[in-house]
């Protein structure tokens, strides 16, 4: 069974979503859209997309189109777009964040559940092998009773000030949003009950008013102890560089993962030092997709064809958007935040928001 798809934002991960879904078995026909009308018309003629539109609109009109990848920037757009489309009883992959509001999040939970359809965050970490083999080691047993996970994620200044830039999101909102999904994914069923956060300024103030990296503890409510720390004010280098490092301890054991990059190095005299695949979405490389974003896009795809729940669900991020919303206000306030968040942890977080505009 093949169906009608589109990807709406045809940047960096909206043109690795195109590209692999225009190679697929699964899809009858491709449509894209883009503002720009130079890149839609050189990810129309690379997928061989049936339609290619300015407007998205187009896209949820077309009743023949089931599911869309939304992949657009800046990140005030999610939340519109998926709304229209989810109304449009369309099932939607929508990159992170799932909204800039928890009320905004909600809405759009609510609106997936209501229409019985499809809806999931792009958290593609989880389809990373690396991690995919802690939450193996963890879920039978070989490391025993968790007791403490860190990760450590760091990208080079080049793609923080692209980033940062183009919205007022802290590391922790825009990086570290990755490494507390799988995290709490591998802690399961295990849930977050306080958030204690610091942020260093650096490099990246005087460019975007940023942290260049933001460091967050988390207290499950079984004990656990999380820390993360997320940042990009790493040196220029190979283009969308990403080095992570992840320990994991348990009462039987530990585990450590080295994400860095390092066994991928090509220098050449032109072009010095280069870290080929290092990207966190990943890259096509000929026949085959190195990383993790390819792999994700077919994963939906097949989770609507055959009816069966995405590996993300939308409850799930609205969980890593308290908790890094509560490392916000908890590095701004420089004292922990409960979770389930208070009503005055509401307030003071949207007051905090309001004020970075």
């Amino acid at each position: 069974m093949a169906v009608e798809v589109a990807v709406i934002g045809t940047g960096w991960c909206g043109g690795i979503r195109a590209e692999t879904l225009s190679r697929s078995a699964l899809v009858s026909k491709l449509h894209v859209c883009e503002i720009r009308p130079d890149r839609l018309e050189e990810v129309r003629r690379l997928t061989n997309a049936a339609t290619a539109t300015l407007d998205y609109q187009d896209i949820v009109r077309n009743q023949k189109i089931e599911v869309v990848y939304i992949s657009t920037t800046p990140e005030s757009t999610h939340h519109p777009i998926a709304r229209d489309c989810l109304r449009a009883g369309k099932h939607v992959l929508l990159e992170k964040p799932i909204a800039l509001t928890l009320y905004e999040a909600d809405e759009l939970i609510t609106l997936a559940r209501r229409g019985n359809l499809k809806f999931t965050i792009g958290y593609s970490q989880r389809f990373n092998t690396k991690i995919a083999y802690a939450k193996k080691k963890l879920v039978d047993g070989t490391l025993g009773k968790p007791v403490s996970v860190m990760v450590s994620r760091h990208l080079s200044r080049n793609l923080g000030k692209k980033i940062a830039s183009r919205v007022r999101l802290s590391p922790a909102a825009m990086e570290s949003t990755h490494d507390l999904d799988f995290v709490f994914w591998l802690l399961e069923p295990a849930r977050p009950v306080r958030v204690y956060s610091q942020g260093a300024y650096g490099y990246m103030q005087p460019v975007n008013g940023s942290y260049d990296v933001m460091w967050i503890t988390v207290t499950m409510d079984n004990g656990v102890l999380v820390a993360i720390g997320g940042g990009w004010n790493l040196p220029p280098s190979y283009p969308n560089y990403c080095a992570t490092w992840i320990e994991i301890t348990g009462t039987e054991g530990a585990l450590f993962l080295d994400d860095t990059q390092r066994d991928n190095w090509l220098n050449t005299v032109s072009d010095g030092t280069q870290f080929p695949m290092s990207t966190m979405p990943g890259e096509q490389v000929d026949h085959v997709f190195a990383g993790q974003m390819g792999p994700e896009t077919i994963h939906f795809l097949e989770s609507v064809i055959l009816d069966r729940p995405p590996m993300v669900t939308p409850e799930s991020a609205r969980t890593v958007m308290e908790v890094y919303s509560a490392a916000d206000l908890s590095a701004e306030r420089n004292t922990p935040i409960d979770l389930p968040l208070s009503n005055e942890t509401l307030t003071g977080i949207a007051e905090m928001a309001a004020g970075r505009g």
